[in-house]
This record gives structure tokens, sequence and C-alpha cells, in this order.
């Protein structure tokens, strides 16, 4: 028979089997793109020519030949030869390149799409079966999308046989590794038909395989393959989003119940890239998925247990996520993973774990059973490891656990500061981030502290103050606060350090809000020593921070206004402050609900008192009132502020008085 020939939506000759005379009676439906988060561009036109090359360069096989003899029956031959030779093709390892190759290069991509459109299920369910096999190659992938294949397949899963479904699913799964097919199978309304799949009695989910009937058997490989599919497709944010529309939360809680692994990790795995975002991250809690993640983390299998742990890792920014994973038993398995030696080649897995104990030991009380597990100990054997991405969330995981001395002289004992210094040199900026952040910790305990000085730690962190991420250069200066006023000869060690000064007041003229305030609470630290302070006075200090009183962010007020009141005692700094119109924006400091503000804005006032033109214009501004609630405070700190302010202002009205008294006697 002679084989027929159809013109495709590309205006490319597409040959057609010749059990399909009418395949091309239908219209395929248009594509439309425009609402994507991927620029993916369609595959070259010369794909196959270079398989022709490949192929030549290499030894033949004689089932390359074969197989090219096959796509010919197909192609000529009637509906029965097609189904007998597609049969046929699955006797041959597709899974091998040389046999892709065969295949496309005769053009057997072309006939295995054209096939899909016709109305015989078993030509359709034969060439499903070819197409998932060789989808594994990324390129055939990608001719697959260029043959206009996607909307074909997605028409596919409104079919009533459950196991042309399932391998329609089984191909999308493959093919929509290509970002261009999952952008055609969101516009080609296949996500909600995909969460269709996954929709199962839980009783199949929870009953071991050699129990099901045939019956169940389909529904359960169907679930597996929608469910694969879907896990493809979550690499999108339009997709999760639709997803999530089509009601797939409940389901995938669901189906975490299940006792068949191939159905649950790529479940999980959906649940994993899902949780990036903030709607899922929610619904997950919402729905009770945490304690059946958890329960996945005692597996056996390190792919599902690498799944699970990244979920907790996204998910556990939430407090009542952290408590739910304590509650279900969770931060033991997570500190088993991370002991374990024989997982320490496996990155994800890795990566995963760190990064959930990291988010967990957020909460108070998960550091307290961390601390009965020794995960310090597990923590720092990590500190040795080459991937910046486990190093960034052990450190961060560090850095939380260290804001208990327990834990500052754990890490001591088991040499973590040497490793954790080490690591200060390199340019990993997330990992310098959490460095700082441990390290600050570690500076509030002198003994560590000490073990800083010895290790130079001090001008390492300093140094990340030049680094190009506002996050490292603000946790850097807050880092340099316990430092600069915990080492022994503080004073002597910041002048120590060339240009260290010159570096901190450079940053007053950052527009990070963040960096400003770790700058400002830095400099209230370093001005503690008179000769520092008479240095940033040459330096111009007072200036820089007179430009940014009129900020209205509460963290940057407190740390602004403690700079103020420690640079103002120098020479004729409380004038100076005064002349440059800095005290009645600091006195609306007071109106802030944050307690710690007023305590620094009281401080500052305090040392601005000292001139009677700043008293004149604090009065004038309506500071009392505010001073006289502060008195009665439950903070010893601000009670003594207010009270001195207050004093300062009530001693120029006498002296005021008397003068006008002796004027009027005279």
């Amino acid at each position: 028979m002679i084989a027929h020939q159809g013109q495709n939506r590309k205006g490319k000759v597409r040959e057609q089997c010749g059990s399909c005379p009418n395949r091309f009676s239908k219209d395929k439906r248009q594509v439309v793109a425009e609402d994507s988060d991927t620029t993916e561009v369609e595959s070259s036109t010369d794909e196959e020519d270079r398989w022709k090359e490949v192929a030549r360069a290499a030894e033949i096989p004689a089932d390359y030949y074969n197989i090219q003899k096959l796509v010919k029956y197909i192609k000529a031959g009637n509906q029965t030869a097609t189904i007998v030779s597609l049969c046929c093709l699955k006797d041959y390892d597709l899974s091998t390149q040389i046999n892709q190759f065969a295949i496309s290069d005769i053009g057997g991509l072309d006939v295995l799409v054209n096939i899909l459109e016709c109305s015989d299920t078993k030509c359709c369910l034969g060439a499903l079966t070819v197409l998932s096999d060789i989808t594994l190659n990324i390129d055939i992938r990608k001719t697959i999308v260029d043959l206009d294949g996607i909307p074909l397949i997605v028409d596919i899963l409104n079919s009533s046989m459950k196991d042309l479904k399932t391998m329609a699913a089984e191909t999308l799964a493959n093919v929509c590794k290509v970002r261009l097919a999952r952008k055609y199978v969101r516009t080609c309304g296949g996500i909600p038909k995909l969460v269709d799949l996954i929709d199962i009695k839980l009783s199949i989910l929870k009953t071991p395989r050699d129990q099901l009937n045939a019956d169940d058997l389909e529904s359960l490989d169907m679930t597996r393959a929608g469910a694969r599919a879907l896990w493809t497709l979550a690499d999108s944010k339009h997709n999760m989003e639709q997803m999530r529309k089509s009601g797939i939360v409940p389901l995938m809680a669901q189906l975490l119940k299940s006792v068949h692994i191939d159905v649950v990790i790529p479940i999980m795995g959906t649940v994993r890239k899902c949780s990036s975002e903030p709607k899922f991250q929610l619904a997950i809690t919402t729905e009770g998925m945490i304690p059946d993640i958890v329960s996945h983390l005692h597996s056996e299998n390190t792919e599902l247990k690498m799944e699970g742990s990244t979920a907790i890792y996204k998910c556990a920014f939430d407090p009542n996520t952290r408590e739910l994973v304590r509650e279900a038993g969770g931060l033991e398995p997570l500190v088993t993973i991370i002991k374990d030696k024989n997982l320490r080649d496996n990155k994800p897995l890795l990566r995963g774990a760190t990064g959930a104990i990291w988010m967990c030991a957020v909460t108070d009380a998960n550091v307290k059973v961390m601390d009965q597990l020794r995960t310090v100990n597990h923590l720092v054997a990590l500190l040795n490891d080459e991937c910046d991405e486990v190093l960034t969330n052990v450190t961060g995981a560090l850095s939380e656990c260290l804001r208990f001395q327990n834990n500052r002289e754990q890490l001591r004992s088991a040499g973590g500061l040497a490793s954790m210094v080490s690591l200060l040199n390199s340019s990993h900026a997330p990992l310098l981030e959490n460095l700082a952040k441990g390290l600050k910790e570690c500076a509030e305990d002198p003994d560590s502290m000490r073990d800083l000085e010895e290790l130079d730690a001090v001008r390492l962190i300093w140094s990340l103050l030049k680094n190009t991420s506002t996050k490292v250069q603000a946790h850097a200066a807050y880092a340099i606060c316990p430092c600069v006023r915990n080492a022994n000869d503080s004073a002597e060690l910041v002048r120590s350090l060339v240009g260290a000064m010159e570096l901190v007041v450079g940053l007053l003229k950052s527009k990070d809000i963040m960096v400003l305030s770790a700058v400002c609470a830095a400099i209230a630290t370093i001005a503690q020593d008179q000769t520092n302070l008479a240095i940033l006075t040459d330096l111009r200090v007072i200036y820089k921070l007179a430009d940014l009183v009129q900020t209205t962010d509460d963290l940057l007020r407190m740390n602004l206004a403690a700079a103020v009141a420690a640079c103002a005692t120098f020479g004729n700094n409380t004038e100076e402050l005064g002349r440059l119109r800095t005290v009645t924006p600091i006195v609306t400091y007071m109106t802030s609900d944050n307690p710690l503000v007023h305590r620094s804005t009281a401080m500052a006032l305090e040392k601005l008192s000292m001139d009677p033109q700043n008293c004149i214009t604090m009065h004038q501004s309506g500071v009392v009132p505010f001073l006289l609630e502060c008195i009665g405070s439950t903070n010893k700190e601000l009670q003594l502020a207010a009270a001195g302010c207050l004093r300062n202002i009530r001693e120029l009205a006498l002296r005021a008085e008397e003068y006008l008294l002796k004027i009027d006697d005279d």
C-alpha cells in the first residue's frame, strides 16, 4: 500500500501510516502560548541530520536496520501490519541511543505522532508505548514538541481506556522535561485532566500491589503515571497555580498515605516543588501532610527521603510547620540522615536534610530536642563538605543553635570554630551570610572570643564589609559588635585594622536599610572608646548620621539613635548635631511602638540635652510627655535615660527662670 502524505501545521510534509487514511480530517487544537514563564524556543530542524552523522560514525548494529524495516511496514502497511510492527518494535531495547536513531533517521517520529490522531485505540496504544520509551532522549522530546505532538497526547487523556491514558501520561512525563512542552500542556488544558488521573480510592493506595485485582492495578498504574507527569509539570510556576486551582492539594495529601513507593516518590516530588510557593506552603500544613512527609523520612529509599526533607526545608519557614515537624518526630530522622557517612556523597539528600534542620532550628523548642541528639557535633562534621549549598545550610543551622550558650561550648570543644573561620575565605554569599551570623553568636561567649582572636577572625569578618552582597555586609557589621565589645583590647584591635573605620563610615552611604542599621550598631559599639570616637569624628561620621535621621524604619531608628548617643559626647558633636537639625526628627522616634526604639532614643536625647539649645528644641517638639511615660517603664536603662533628659531640660528651665527673676529684681 502506498503511504499517504499530509501537511502539518508548520507546513512540513508528514508521512502517515496506511492504516489511518482519514487521519487529517480533524483539526489540531491551536496552542496559545501567551502567559508562560518560559522562553523555550523550538528545536532545530537539523537534529535528524546530526543524528544520522552520529549513527554513521559508530558501528551500526543489525538492530538498526531491522527497526527501520519495521518503521517502513508501519508507513506502508494496513492496520494489522501497523499493530504488529509496533509490537515488534517493543521487542527491541528502545532506551539505547542507536535504536532511537534508527526510528528518527527514517522519519519514524513523524509517523508515530501521526498515529496518535487515528481512531484505532490499539494503534494509539502501540505508538504511545514506543514514544514513552524513546522520549527518554532529550532531542526526541524536542522533536515531538516541534511536530505538535503535545495537543494530540493531551487529547488522548479524554479516553475512557485506562491503559491508553496511562501511556499518554507516561509520555508527557518525559516530554514535559522540555519547557515549551510544559507550556503547551497547560494551554491545551492538560493539567486538570492529569489531576483527574490521580483521583483514586484510598483503599487501593493502602493495599499491597500483590493483593490488588486487575482493574485496581490499572487504576494504580494510571495514578502513578499521572503523578509522574504532574511532577515534571511542576517546574513551571504557572503550572503549579493551575494545579492548585484544579484541586491537586487534597489529592496529594491522600497519595502521601500510599504504601506504593512508586506512587509516593513522584507525588512527594510534586509536593517538594510546589512547597516553594506560599499558597502551597499553607495548604500543605492545613491539609495535614507534614506527619505523612515525616513518616517517609524513615524509608529506605534515598530519593523519597530527599524529596521529603527538601519539602520540609521549604515549608518550615512557617512557625506552625516547625512545631508540626517536631510533634511528628521529624527531627530524629533528619539528624540520622546527616550523621550517616554512607549518605555523604548524596548531595541533594544532604542539602535537603541540612536545610530542614536549619529551618526547624529557628524554633527554640526544636533546638532543645536537637541538643539531645548531639546535632551540633554532627553539623561540625559536615563543615569540611565541598558543596557550597550544603555548607550554607550547615552554617545556617549552627547559627540558630549557637544562640544558646551550651551549643557555643559544644562547638568549641568539637573544633568547629576553626572550620567556620577558615570558610570565611569563601566567595559564596549565602554561606558568608550564615557564617557571619554564627560567629556573631560565638563572639557573645568570652571563651569563644579568645579563640576567635587567636584565629584572626575579626579581620576576616571585617573584610566581609567589602563584599558586594548587602546581606553579607549587614550580618558582618552586626558580627563586629560583639567582637569589639568582648575582645581583650578592643580599642587597639579596631585601630590595628588598616582602613577599618573608614570602611564602616563609608557604608553609611548604602541604600540598603539593613546595612545602614547594622553599620549604625557597629559605630555605636566602636565609639565607646574615646580614641576611636575621635577618629570617627574626624571621618565626619555625625554628618553622615544626620543624613539618616528622617528614616521611618524602626530597626534603623533604634541603631541610629544608639550611634548618635555614642558619638554626641565627643567635642562639640552635641552642638553640631543640633545645628544639623537632628533633634526634632529623633524626638519623633518616641512615637514608635517598639520599646527598644524608645530606649535608644531616650539615650540619644539625654546626650543631646547637654546642649541648652537642644533642650529648647526638644521642649518645643513636645518630648516631655513621652519622657514622663518612659520613666514608668520596667526597663532600667530607659528609665535612667528619660530621667536624665528631663533633668537637663528642667535645669535649663530653672536657670532661665532664675535669670528672668534676676532681671526683674534689677
